[in-house]
């Protein structure tokens, strides 16, 4: 059996958490005066911040203008090569940037957050913890549009 097929296997027999309400939603307003931000799995940082661990549920703040961003992934199987050569691989904030100044996004937020990949099968810390905290980081931003980039 192939690693992926491997990978495919366990994720396909791990619960999918079931919600009565939607944590929070937006007015939707259209895509060229939407506020849009990147939330990444990427375990993207800068080289002063503390690293992640293997074992992390936090996430970091990313600064739109930040571009000496270091990967804290932990997997031995990921591939790190594409993101060496270019950032916008796993963090598409020149693209996005570019996006905004074509006018097809309102604007790039001012922060953008990155998570660890390596979460438990549970993902209760983010459902309950760090993903609400950073969901907050996004609304007090004024964030209407966030693009997600699993890595």
């Amino acid at each position: 059996m192939s690693g992926d097929q491997a990978m495919r296997d366990l994720a396909a027999g791990m619960p999918v958490p079931e919600f009565e309400t939607t944590a929070f939603t937006t007015p939707s307003v259209p895509l060229g005066e939407a506020r849009v931000a990147i939330v990444t799995s990427a375990a993207l940082h800068r080289p002063s911040d503390d690293p992640f661990t293997a074992t992390d549920t936090s996430f970091r703040t990313l600064a739109a203008g930040d571009r000496d961003l270091m990967l804290g992934h932990w997997s031995p199987n990921f591939d790190r090569a594409g993101l060496a050569i270019d950032l916008n691989v796993a963090y598409p904030i020149d693209r996005l940037q570019e996006l905004a100044d074509e006018g097809v996004v309102g604007e790039v937020a001012p922060r953008h957050f990155s998570f660890a990949g390596n979460q438990p099968d549970t993902v209760a810390e983010i459902r309950l913890d760090s993903g609400p905290a950073c969901a907050a980081e996004l609304v007090a931003d004024g964030v209407d549009v966030v693009l997600l980039t699993p890595v």
